[in-house]
C-alpha cells in the first residue's frame, strides 16, 4: 500500500519534512514522499490537514525546519539565493483564486513571469503565442481577467505557470474554486498537457473526487503526517485509515445505504443471516460471483447495494450481501470467494448502523 517509485528516480523527493509555526502549530511532522518523473501525484486532506504547506515547500515558499527536498536532482535548501531563483524557473505553481493581474491583459499575465525573468519582448511575445492556444484561450489574448469565466481565468493562470517551460508543475487546489464541469475540464487539461509536456505534477486537494480523476498516486494527510499513501486504485479499493474511508465514501458511497438494515427480513429457522461487504477488484469485478456462490454453497444471497465503477482504466466494484443459510455453509463461502482474491468484510448489525450513521 506504500508503493514508491525508486529513491535515486524520483522527480520529487521529500524527506523526513517537519513545519512549526510561531502559534505552536505544528503543520508538517516527518512527511516523507517520492514523485516519479511523468507522474500526477495528488495530495488529500481536510483544511488544516498540512498539504497547502507541504505544496509550498517544494519550491521553499515555506522552508521547513528540518528535513530535505530534492527536485529534479537538485538539493533545494542548498541553493543561495541565484540559485533559487533559477530552480524556481523549473517548477511552475498553479494557485485556487487564479492570481492573475487585472490592469493586464490575458497574453500580458502570461508573460509577466518571462518580464520579471528579463527575457528580450520579442522572446516573450514567441512564448506566449505558443502557450495561448496549448490552453485553448488562443481567442482571449487582447481580454482582461473581468471578461474572463473561472476556468478562462484558471488556463491563464496555467499558462503562465508554463511559461518558463518546467518540468515540474504544483497545483495548489487548482480547482476548488470552479464548478463540476469547469473542474473536470481543467483536469483534462492537466493531464492533456502532463503528456504532451512531459510534466511531473504534485497537486493538492480537499476532494477525493480530484484525485480519483487525475492521479496516479495519492498521499492522505492529516494533522501534519502521510497516514496513507500508495496507486489511487489501491488507496481506493482497500483504504486503512479511516480518514481514507471516509475519503472514498464520499466519492464511491457507502457499501449499506440508510435503512437497510431494518427493512431486511430475518433469518428462518435453522438459519443464521450474515451481513457481507464483498470489494471486486480487477478481473474478479466482471465475474458471477455471487449467482455462482449461491449455487455452490446452497445459499440465498441478497444483494442489498452494489456499484461497479473503474479507476485509472482498472474496474472495481463494492456490493453488500445478505447471506442466509446455515452457519457452516456461510463461511464456506465467505472464504470461498477470499480464495478468489476479493475482500470480504463481515458486517454486524451495529457496525451497518454506524455506516449508516456517517453517511
Amino acid at each position: 500500500m506504500t508503493s514508491s517509485p525508486a529513491e535515486a528516480g524520483a522527480a520529487i523527493r521529500l524527506a523526513g519534512l517537519r513545519r512549526r509555526f510561531a502559534t505552536g502549530t505544528v503543520a508538517l511532522d516527518d512527511v516523507s514522499l517520492a514523485v516519479a518523473p511523468g507522474e500526477i501525484f495528488g495530495i488529500v486532506g481536510r483544511s488544516g490537514a498540512g498539504k497547502s504547506t507541504l505544496i509550498r515547500t517544494v519550491n521553499l515558499l515555506e522552508r521547513p525546519d528540518s528535513g530535505t527536498v530534492e527536485v529534479l536532482g537538485q538539493d533545494m535548501l542548498a541553493l543561495d539565493d541565484a540559485g533559487l531563483r533559477a530552480a524556481r524557473r523549473g517548477i511552475g505553481m498553479v494557485f485556487q483564486h487564479f492570481n492573475l493581474l487585472s490592469s493586464r491583459t490575458v497574453a500580458a499575465n502570461i508573460a509577466f513571469p518571462l518580464e520579471v525573468a528579463g527575457l528580450p519582448r520579442a522572446e516573450r511575445e514567441r512564448r506566449v503565442a505558443e502557450l495561448l492556444p496549448l490552453v485553448g484561450l488562443a481567442e482571449k489574448r487582447d481580454n482582461y481577467p473581468a471578461q474572463l469565466s473561472g476556468g478562462q481565468k484558471q488556463r491563464v493562470g496555467i499558462a503562465r505557470a508554463l511559461a518558463s517551460r518546467p518540468r515540474v508543475l504544483l497545483c495548489d487546489e487548482a480547482t476548488s474554486a470552479l464548478d463540476p464541469e469547469t473542474t473536470a475540464d481543467i483536469l483534462r487539461l492537466i493531464r492533456d498537457l502532463r503528456d504532451r509536456l512531459d510534466l511531473t505534477v504534485l497537486l493538492i486537494t480537499h476532494e477525493m473526487a480530484v484525485v480519483k480523476a487525475i492521479c496516479d498516486r495519492v498521499a492522505v494527510m492529516e494533522a501534519g503526517r502521510v497516514i496513507e499513501q500508495g496507486r489511487v486504485f489501491d488507496v481506493f479499493t482497500r483504504p486503512q485509515a479511516a480518514t481514507t474511508r471516509a475519503f472514498v465514501a464520499e466519492v464511491i458511497g457507502h457499501a449499506v445505504p440508510p435503512g437497510t438494515v431494518a427493512r431486511l427480513p430475518e433469518p428462518g429457522p435453522g438459519e443464521a443471516r450474515r451481513l457481507l461487504q464483498v470489494l471486486f477488484a480487477g478481473p474478479s469485478s466482471t465475474r458471477s460471483v455471487v449467482s455462482e456462490a449461491s449455487r455452490r454453497f446452497d445459499l440465498d444471497l441478497n444483494i442489498v447495494s452494489g456499484r461497479i465503477d473503474e479507476i485509472g482504466g482498472e474496474p472495481f466494484g463494492i456490493m453488500a450481501l445478505a447471506a442466509y443459510g446455515p452457519a457452516e455453509r456461510i463461511e464456506a463461502a465467505t472464504g470461498w470467494m477470499r480464495g478468489l482474491g476479493l475482500d470480504v468484510t463481515p458486517l454486524s448489525p451495529e457496525a451497518m448502523a454506524t455506516v449508516q450513521e456517517a453517511a
